[in-house]
């Protein structure tokens, strides 16, 4: 079996992408290519709108900002990316549909992915509960090794937190 390098896979997840467009009856123009390369590219980067509109210039000179955002907000309309929404910071996208926590660093703003050893099964949560869910998301808020290693010996000692009615 032939081990596949880093070009090639993410070939298979552009061509993925473009596929699943196809399937939703959307056209493949050049701007939505240059939006996808950028987000096959530097999806563990969770990138937001304005990283992706200046990556995307550089394939694609004539692409606007407004169009940025509206191929950005058409993908996730489609199912094709979802958004990470932060109250007072840009908006991101991600484009790790698998079961994971995103690790969100306090300091410089990363994102990382974590693959979880447990597994919730929304089904069964459902079933259980009656709730019906339509999205989650499962965060944990610190620092980066990168960021921690800056403060170290800066870090307060946590404090309980109380429940206020």
């Amino acid at each position: 079996m032939k081990i596949k390098n880093d070009s090639e896979i993410k070939n298979m997840e552009k061509e993925s992408v473009i596929q699943r467009l196809k399937e939703k009856g959307l056209s493949i123009t050049r701007q939505r290519l240059a939006i996808i390369d950028v987000l096959v590219e530097h999806k563990h980067a969770h990138p937001g709108a304005s990283f992706i509109y200046r990556e995307a210039r550089k394939k694609h000179r004539s692409l606007s900002l407004s169009t940025t955002y509206a191929t950005i907000n058409e993908f996730i309309r489609y199912g094709i990316i979802k958004v990470l929404e932060f109250d007072g910071k840009e908006n991101r996208c991600e484009t790790n549909f698998d079961e994971h926590i995103n690790l969100i660093c306090h300091g410089c703003g990363k994102i990382i992915d974590y693959q979880s050893p447990v597994y919730v099964n929304r089904k069964d949560v459902a079933k259980t509960t009656g709730f019906v869910i339509i999205s989650n998301r499962w965060e944990y808020y610190g620092y980066c090794r990168d960021c921690s290693k800056e403060r170290a010996g800066a870090f307060p000692a946590e404090k309980p937190r109380k429940f206020r009615p």
